[in-house]
């Protein structure tokens, strides 16, 4: 049985599996019913590992033992095998983020708290900056700095990055406006993003940019995170922000959008 690398990969990404349990599972689903012997040699796969990986297919509803010996597997069916997938990761994922709450008010977490507000100390502020690659992280440590505002937030985005910001930083937004935090948002508005306003405009000021073509945030004019990239043409995976802890930059480049800002008409106005 020849199977395609690009192919299994495919399959190691959907549904969580390593290089071995693909071969034994492609293996099996050409053949039906097959031994551990029979499996190891079609799929390529040492002897001495064959048992153990149709244990573990098995534990997670890929294949069923057949009773009888010699011992042999039956396939399960690959559209039952996917829902099977799904509620197995999803009772994992459940059971992860239940540790993780766990970790609240445990010594665990106060001895890392300790550990990092130690280590800070011996930071330079030129230490606190970093690259950040694909939206997803990028999105997650804009997040992590929206959280720690105390007065004021400033967002310039694109067209498409309003709708997106607006989808994941909406109940973080709404937070801090309950908080008394002074929220900007300036970025090209059309047909596209019109109907985000409505929900936008509760929480924060929105304007209309079209002179000012950036991605940029900035917290309490103190950290800034840019984007070195046009959302139009980068791919997300490869995304790329860079954050800085700078309040001599972050406060000055403030300054500087306050006078675009004051220039921008309010998105309400925008037909």
């Amino acid at each position: 049985m020849i199977v395609k690398d690009e192919f299994l990969n495919k399959l190691r990404q959907f549904f969580a599996l390593n290089l071995y349990e693909v071969k034994i599972w492609t293996a099996l689903l050409s053949r039906g019913v097959s031994t551990a012997g029979e499996l190891s040699d079609i799929g390529n796969v040492p002897r001495s590992r064959a048992y153990d990986i149709l244990e573990s297919l098995e534990k997670k509803g890929f294949v069923v033992m057949k009773l009888g010996k010699p011992i042999k597997y039956i396939a399960v069916e690959p559209k039952e095998v996917v829902e099977r997938s799904k509620k197995l990761m999803r009772s994992n994922a459940e059971d992860a983020v239940l540790r993780l709450d766990e970790l609240k008010g445990t010594d665990v977490l106060k001895e890392l708290d300790l550990l990092f507000n130690q280590g800070i100390e011996f930071v330079e502020p030129t230490d606190l900056s970093g690259a950040i690659r694909g939206r997803h992280n990028i999105y997650s440590h804009l997040e992590t700095m929206l959280k720690g505002a105390e007065k004021n937030v400033t967002i310039v985005t694109t067209s498409k990055g309003l709708l997106r910001k607006l989808d994941t930083l909406k109940p973080t937004l709404e937070k801090l406006k309950k908080k008394n935090v002074k929220i900007r948002v300036a970025a090209p508005i059309n047909k596209e993003n019109s109907d985000a306003l409505k929900d936008l405009s509760k929480f924060s000021e929105v304007r209309n940019s079209t002179k000012v073509n950036s991605r940029f945030a900035i917290v309490d004019g103190k950290e800034l995170m840019f984007m070195v990239m046009h959302d139009d043409n980068v791919h997300p995976s490869y995304d790329i922000g860079i954050w800085v802890n700078t309040p001599y930059f972050a406060n000055a480049l403030e300054g500087v959008f306050d006078l675009a800002w004051n220039q921008m008409p309010a998105a309400e106005k925008v037909k």
